[in-house]
Formats: structure tokens, sequence, C-alpha cells
């Protein structure tokens, strides 16, 4: 099911396939350029168009990307496209099914360590791209008392605010615009443990 554009994934075999580090970052690749070859994803990811092939395939077969046979130029070229522009799904979703709920589990997890590896890489680049970006990055964290109710609430006003600036259009203005990878969580915890 998809709801404006983002599919709510209750397959855990759809989860397995994402989970994957490799075919995470051709789903981003194609999310942020459009669609592409496996030769030109192949270079975005420094990988063998091989294996960048076998990976497409995968994702292709749970539906996550789709063909693009219109911008192909002969009938060897194959075109990829990402089916929905976002991916929804809760660990709740899975429970009554050990084995689903174990990959739901770990598909959380590794979604938290990719978006961490995100800003981790930030920080870890060149004093050059850091010195461009200079005041731009930022971060915040607070304490708040919710109830699950208004949790949703709060995650529905953010969501809205990320993506009009997601879906606004972008200015032709001739200035700098890279990509800029936005994510949030909004979690229930004990301060001091």
């Amino acid at each position: 099911m998809t709801i404006d554009g983002v599919r709510k994934v209750d397959d855990p075999r759809v989860l397995a396939a994402l989970s994957h580090p490799l075919r995470r970052r051709l789903m981003d690749v194609l999310k942020v350029e459009g669609p592409g070859t496996a030769s030109v994803l192949a270079a975005a990811t420094g990988q063998a168009v091989g294996n960048v092939s076998h990976h497409l395939k995968v994702l292709g077969e749970c539906g996550l990307i789709e063909e693009a046979p219109e911008l192909a130029r002969d009938r060897r070229e194959r075109w990829w496209r990402l089916v929905s522009r976002g991916l929804r799904w809760t660990t709740a979703e899975f429970r009554g099914d050990p084995a689903a709920e174990a990959v739901a589990e770990a598909a959380q997890s590794m979604n938290l360590d990719y978006h961490m590896s995100r800003a981790r890489a930030w920080y870890a680049a060149g004093d050059d791209e850091r010195e461009h970006w200079a005041n731009a990055p930022f971060s915040n964290d607070q304490w708040l008392r919710l109830t699950p109710g208004e949790l949703g609430e709060l995650e529905a006003e953010v969501l809205a605010l990320v993506e009009r600036w997601r879906s606004r259009e972008v200015p032709d203005d001739g200035a700098d615009r890279r990509p800029v990878y936005v994510f949030t969580y909004g979690v229930p915890g004990r301060p001091g443990q």
C-alpha cells in the first residue's frame, strides 16, 4: 500500500532485501539522482557492474525498484527507477511471527546504523568540504513529555515540514545546492539510563 508515495512495508522479505548495505545505497542514489543503469549506479557506488546488477535484480523482485524501458536507447540497455519515494514500517506489524519479527528488528537496527553512518561520514569529511557548509549542519535533541497520540501528532508535523522542503520547486538561481540527508527519530526513553 502506498500513501502519498510512501510504501508501507509488511513483507519481511522486502525488509531483508532492503537491509543489505549496498542495496540501501543503490536506492539512495536512485532517490537523489533519478533513474540509472547498472553502469551508472556502479560508478556512483564504486562497485562492479555485475555486483550492482545482482542487487538491482533482488530489489526489483521485491518491488522496490522497476525497469524504466522508455529511457533505454537500445534493447540491451536497462534503466531502473524507484517504485515509491519512501518506505515505512514498524516492528509491531510483524509481531506474532517470530521469524518475521526478527527480520523487522534487524532491519530497524540496520536502518539506525545507516542513519548514523550518514552523520558520521559528514563529520569525517575533509576540512574543505566542511568549511563550505560551516554553519549549515544541525542537530537537535530534546526531552518532551508526550502521550503516544501526541508523539504521533509531532511525527505528522515533522514529516509535513520535511515533505514541504522535499517537494518544493528548486529555484534555478545558480546557488550551490547539494543533497542533504535528513533523518528524525522520536522514541520513548529514560534520562540517565
